[in-house]
């Protein structure tokens, strides 16, 4: 019997030090993101980019991914799926965000600076692999860790695509490369969203 209580009070440990470990993950993770959105929007204003914009803006919604992360760390499954649906809101409402300023751009754009988007483009790069690693570990734990490693790993391929569209602007001297590039983004966004929302609707449910 002693041995039995001895054993719960180590899993409860364990799963406390657990929940302290994702916290701290989390809360790095969150700062990043938000110093990277302020940086990256305000050069995506400048550069004239819809890729960086676009990638901006999902530096925000990650931001607030993991702060919903974080508020429904250890409240139970229903709060995790709850979170982890908020997030594909989320998610879903940058896409169409997106997709307007991507309307606004075919109808008044500027071709972009492409320098900017190099730049900035490499820096969300190495700021989201950095959360992509912290976040590794964690990405099957529950479905709140896993929504939030999904929308990292879509960061990491919204960087990339940001960096091709700067190299295709620069190669032809044309502004759609840019364009189409932030129109991969949004579609990605929309795929996001709905794996999301798809695998946190039952277990909210339940």
């Amino acid at each position: 019997m002693a041995d039995d209580c001895c054993n719960k009070k180590g899993e409860e440990l364990a799963r406390l030090a657990m929940q302290a470990e994702q916290r701290r993950v989390l809360i790095i993770v969150l700062a990043i993101n938000a110093a990277m959105f302020l940086a990256e929007f305000g050069a995506g204003l400048v550069a004239r980019s819809s890729a960086l914009q676009a990638d901006a803006v999902d530096m925000l919604g990650d931001a607030v991914v993991y702060g919903l992360s974080l508020f429904a760390l250890g409240r139970g499954r229903r709060w995790e799926a709850g979170a982890a649906l908020a997030k594909g809101g989320l998610i879903l409402l940058f896409f169409v965000v997106i997709v307007v300023d991507i309307a606004l751009k075919l109808a008044h754009g500027m071709p972009p600076s492409t320098r900017l988007m190099l730049i900035f483009g490499s820096l969300a790069l190495v700021a989201n692999l950095t959360c992509l690693a912290l976040l590794w570990r964690f990405r099957n734990l529950n479905v709140n860790m896993s929504s939030t490693f999904e929308c990292s790993r879509n960061d990491v391929m919204a960087n990339a695509g940001v960096l091709v569209a700067a190299g295709a602007v620069m190669a032809l001297g044309a502004g759609w490369p840019d364009i189409v590039v932030g129109l991969v983004i949004a579609l990605l966004f929309l795929r996001s969203a709905v794996r999301v929302i798809r695998g946190a609707w039952p277990v909210f449910r339940t």
